[in-house]
């Protein structure tokens, strides 16, 4: 028997990597072809009829076309698994909350999955029911790299999936959400005895709403140890096909969560009504926001002083884009997350792709040192081809459409996207009201919050979530968080219709995407601390002289097609981001900052010796800014997040990336340096 994990906080992260995806045989059963596992030899699902069995052992066990059809609460009811194999399991409960729950009713599945199956596999495993032919395309459509951590897929307006990829012990144990209803499954205990653990049941149990259910086919004697001293009660009922027996059973006693204890700070708030959500800002920090809480039914104010992507959101084109650590750290993971997130949501929001284009992106390695780095990020992480993947020269300029001296990091999927034309799609969503007019104040009023307009209108709202970027300190609640304005300038000039483009977005010491409606466009200036916004022609001075390092033969080719090149009279935009300190978002619940300076003040003196005190914020408050240049990698990533914390629904990514984003992060590591007095 294993010992119990320890809290996630004390236990390190897996390696940032590929997974092996598994190794199938295909063999005849009485529905056609099935699936066999090479590695665990076992099958995915009963050779008898996998579809009923599923049915009979989770979904009728687990009780859910009654509970469904009960649910009237404002979050979703949630299913956990263990074990996402073909994904039938899944599917079946999708179809069953379909036919029974209200249509007020929102689903979340959570499964885990550590040897995922390929897409291909995927799609002909789950070819056996033709019924399922729209769900599979869903699913298969979506399914992500495998790539270790989680991966949320939204299925329709109502039903999300977040997969945990990984082992299922440890994925769990960094599992920010509750459960109502447990999918026990996985290969047979003595075909796969890794898995069925006590620190498994332990992670179930630590992650159970209150009442929760389990069902599963085994009835192996110490997995029902295991469950009980957990915390579940059991009971044998008739198992399936040739199955005599099966478990089913309730979580009776939840364990204490301890998941924090060593970082009470982060203890999440109380929840609060969110039936009215102010989102302040309308870029893409805000308007991500937005559509985020409308596609859970919230009813959202957004507010701007001017429009929609009218700031630093406002330009033609924006690369999706991240820049990794040559060593896994919190801030890559995030990323990286961010990265596979949006590519998701994008090709979901506008299948058509008049808004975005999937590219790619390609790094350039513009010296030795750098080249050195990317060799080691890639020699570090060993990830699937399909995310990223280290190239030479000539396999770069292939990619790119141009001749290039050095090679690079190769992001195939990435690409870039109109950010002000997205953020004007996700203001227009269903469920959002856009109000121009600009926030000068806000105050807790009751249960709710005040918004004062500059014009004198007040507005009010259950809560309220800032994403005003680097202007978010201005309004008094926050006027503690360290924000930088960065001063970036793009230029423009016109290509003709017959010159040379792209194939790739490139990225250097700036960024060059392919040409677009007739306008090539490139830079970007940085300038921290400076927030004019007027064009200035020593600035399309810099952008061209990096442009002309990093893309010699492309600027030369469209020279020679009849480019102006000339500064004076190029175009572009200026407009201001925001920097975190650590160049990390902010995205989370606001603290009550002067709570955490005095409830935390011995940190500066023995950062061993932590209270007890739960961190203490403002009721209804978030923020999602500091996003930078690489807010389309993480602004609707931060997007969701807040929504699931809001509607208390599980957490797109784990628990110390949850952390790591947290707006409160900075007072914390200040007072342990002594920077608080």
């Amino acid at each position: 028997m294993s010992s119990p994990l320890p809290p996630p906080g004390q236990l390190p992260l897996p390696p940032l990597t590929a997974l092996e995806c598994a190794t199938l045989d295909w063999r005849e059963d009485a529905t056609g072809e099935a699936p066999h596992s090479t590695r665990y030899e076992d099958v995915y699902f009963s050779r008898h009829d996998g579809r009923a069995e599923t049915e009979h052992v989770f979904i009728q066990h687990n009780h859910l076309p009654e509970r469904l059809a009960a649910w009237q609460e404002a979050r979703p009811f949630t299913i956990g698994e263990t074990g996402f194999g073909t994904g039938l399991n899944m599917l079946c409960a999708w179809s069953c909350f379909e036919r029974h729950a209200p249509a007020s009713a929102r689903l979340h599945l959570v499964s885990t999955e550590k040897h995922p199956l390929t897409r291909d596999d995927l799609e002909r495993a789950l070819a056996a029911w033709p019924d399922f032919r729209h769900k599979a395309a869903v699913l298969v459509a979506q399914w992500p790299e495998p790539v270790s951590g989680v991966h949320r897929l939204i299925l329709d307006e109502r039903v999300t999936l977040d997969l945990h990829l990984g082992d299922s012990t440890e994925r769990l144990s960094r599992l920010e959400g509750r459960v109502d209803a447990w999918f026990l499954d996985g290969f047979a205990p003595a075909r796969n005895p890794d898995m069925w653990q006590p620190a498994l049941f332990e992670a179930m149990a630590a992650h159970s709403h209150p009442g929760a259910t389990f069902a599963t086919f085994t009835c192996a004697g110490f997995v029902k140890r295991g469950l009980k001293a957990a915390g579940f009660a059991w009971e044998k009922v008739p198992g399936f096909g040739r199955k005599r027996e099966m478990l089913r059973g309730h979580i009776v006693t939840l364990p204490a969560d301890i998941s924090r204890h060593t970082t009470p700070w982060f203890i999440p708030p109380a929840s609060c009504p969110a039936r009215h959500v102010a989102v302040i800002g309308a870029g893409l920090a805000g308007t991500s926001m937005a559509e985020a809480l409308a596609r859970r039914g919230v009813s959202v104010t957004l507010l701007d002083r001017q429009a929609p992507g009218a700031g630093a959101s406002g330009n033609r084109q924006g690369a999706l884009y991240v820049k990794l650590a040559a060593e896994t750290n919190l801030q890559s993971r995030v990323y990286l997350a961010g990265l596979l997130h949006t590519r998701r949501w994008l090709a979901r929001l506008d299948p058509a792709r008049e808004l975005w284009q999937d590219c790619g992106v390609l790094q350039l390695a513009q010296t030795d040192k750098e080249a050195r780095r990317q060799a080691a990020f890639t020699d570090a992480h060993r990830l699937p081809p399909g995310v990223v993947e280290g190239i030479d020269a000539d396999t770069a300029g292939t990619r790119a459409g141009t001749p290039l001296s050095r090679g690079g990091l190769d992001y195939p999927h990435a690409g870039w996207v109109r950010p002000a034309a997205l953020c004007q799609r996700l203001a227009a969503t269903a469920g959002v009201h856009f109000r121009q007019g600009e926030v000068t104040a806000l105050a807790k009023r009751g249960t709710g919050w005040q918004l004062t307009l500059a014009d004198g209108d007040m507005l009010m709202a259950d809560q309220v979530v800032v994403a005003t970027a680097w202007q978010a300190p201005q309004l008094a609640p926050l006027a503690w968080l360290p924000l930088q304005p960065i001063r970036g300038q793009v230029s423009e000039v016109r290509v003709p219709a017959e010159a040379p483009t792209l194939s790739r977005v490139v990225c250097a010491g700036g960024y060059a995407p392919p040409a677009v409606d007739g306008v090539q466009c490139f830079g970007a200036t940085f300038a921290p601390n400076e927030t004019g916004t007027e064009l200035r022609e020593a600035d399309h001075t810099a952008n061209l002289a990096e442009l002309e390092r990093t893309l010699p033969a492309h600027v030369s080719a469209l020279a020679s097609a009849g480019v102006d090149w000339n500064p004076s009279r190029m175009n572009g935009r200026a407009a201001l981001r925001a920097a975190t300190p650590d160049k990390t978002p902010y995205a989370g619940p606001a603290p009550d900052a002067e709570r955490w300076l005095c409830d935390y003040a011995h940190l500066a003196k023995d950062a061993r010796h932590i209270p007890a005190t739960p961190g203490r914020h403002h009721p209804g408050l978030w923020i999602s800014a500091g996003h930078g240049s690489r807010g389309l990698a993480s602004a609707p990533l931060c997007a969701e997040l807040i929504a699931s914390r809001l509607c208390n629904e599980p957490l797109p990514l784990e628990r110390e990336l949850i952390d790591h984003l947290h707006p409160g992060r900075r007072l914390i590591a200040d007072l342990v340096r002594g920077k608080h007095g």
